[in-house]
């Protein structure tokens, strides 16, 4: 999978599941010392779903998925998964209980190899589920089964978001959290990196997705909420949003 390659073409999505809500934020108020960073954010994800979160910079899009993995804890208001009051719980339990982040900037270990890295996130597997979940990206990501040794900090930057993505995946997350995976990218590799992203939801996880290309995540996701400075002033299928004339201004650039 290089830069060079043909693009894929994403797909809109089928309608959206009716699963139960696997995720939900109620009220939530988050802050940054005296920064009052959520203002009351309330967010349903279902079960099945791909669901975005627009906005532009500073509207508390990364603040509330570091909120679901407990980077960050809400000062007031609840965030549940699978029915379960997560607001106090770390994120190395949340990543056990089946919460999966990629972060903003891919963050990969760069000393590390790619198999390394993806071993990292690997560490609530056994061996044996670990071979198994290494097939897993392999099969999703080929270009990272060809770099199995080379060091994550000598990967191009489309190959540092596989990395990235995939090692959010060997934990086997119901809820994958993407931020940003597109920032950076060629118009060839974003094509390809949602298409991944299509595939990673076929295969059953939910994904909540935080991106700047509004219009790629509106093709690929069910549902999606717009945030402007910490609150959600918008909310609605995604192909409601797409027709939304406030969001064809603001963030798919349409006059």
């Amino acid at each position: 999978m290089s830069e060079a390659a043909a693009p894929v073409t994403t797909v809109a999505p089928m309608v959206a599941p009716h699963g139960e809500v696997l995720l939900k934020l109620t009220d939530v108020h988050t802050y940054y010392g005296h920064i009052h960073a959520l203002q009351g954010i309330s967010i349903d994800v279902r079960a099945g779903e791909i669901v975005t979160l627009i906005g532009a910079n500073g509207a508390g899009k990364t603040t509330t998925l570091k909120t679901v993995s407990g980077l960050l804890h809400p000062r007031t208001g609840r965030v549940t998964f699978e029915g379960r009051d997560i607001s106090k719980t770390p994120a190395h339990t949340l990543v056990r209980q089946g919460i999966g982040h990629a972060p903003e900037g891919r963050r990969v270990f760069s000393r590390l190899t790619v198999l390394e890295n993806l071993q990292m996130g690997a560490f609530t597997r056994s061996q044996a589920e670990m071979k198994e979940d290494l097939e897993h990206v392999y099969d999703l990501f080929p270009r990272l089964k060809e770099r199995v040794s080379q060091g994550g900090g000598s990967l191009s930057g489309g190959e540092q978001q596989m990395l990235a993505i995939g090692r959010a995946l060997m934990a086997r997350p119901r809820v994958l959290l993407l931020d940003e995976p597109s920032l950076g990218l060629s118009p060839i590799l974003v094509q390809q990196i949602f298409s991944i992203i299509q595939e990673i939801n076929a295969r059953g996880t939910t994904i909540l997705l935080v991106e700047q290309n509004a219009l790629q995540a509106l093709t690929i996701a069910h549902r999606g909420y717009v945030l402007q400075t910490g609150s959600v002033v918008l909310s609605g299928s995604a192909s409601e949003m797409r027709e939304n004339e406030m969001v064809r201004k603001a963030y798919l650039g349409e006059i």
